[in-house]
């Protein structure tokens, strides 16, 4: 069997406001879920499990590659929110996007101060 990416917890502060982000923001259905954990599953099969740790959050970074037509509902749907973002990891250009790598990519955060990334070409 080859090596394949199946799950990941992320840490929220609240699971399912998180989950609920993620599902509207990249167009995704609900997963079941269990336990400490509020799930949603990728089209390409991968598990997000958000779960609420009894600790400090650390910030992550977490980068989605996701088509260009998505790209653009996602993008307008930040900016409807009012969502802060930037075109750069450094947060140096504020409501921008950038054009790097032969596609378009935004940051921002999440509900629990996760360093979101959406891009729509591959760096490699």
């Amino acid at each position: 069997m080859s090596v394949t990416f199946n799950h990941t917890i992320i840490a929220a502060k609240d699971r399912g406001e998180s989950a609920r982000f993620f599902r509207e923001l990249l167009e995704l259905s609900e997963a079941p879920s269990w336990g400490p954990f509020t799930n949603i599953q990728l089209h390409d099969g991968v598990l997000l499990q958000f779960a609420e740790p009894p600790v400090e959050i650390q910030m992550q970074h977490y980068a989605f590659l996701i088509d260009d037509e998505l790209f653009d509902r996602a993008y307008r749907r930040l900016c409807d929110r009012g969502i802060e973002h930037w075109a750069d990891p450094q947060m140096r250009r504020p409501g921008e996007i950038n054009d790097e790598h032969g596609g378009r990519g935004v940051y921002f955060k999440d509900p629990a101060g996760h360093a979101i990334e959406l891009i729509t070409r591959p760096y490699l």
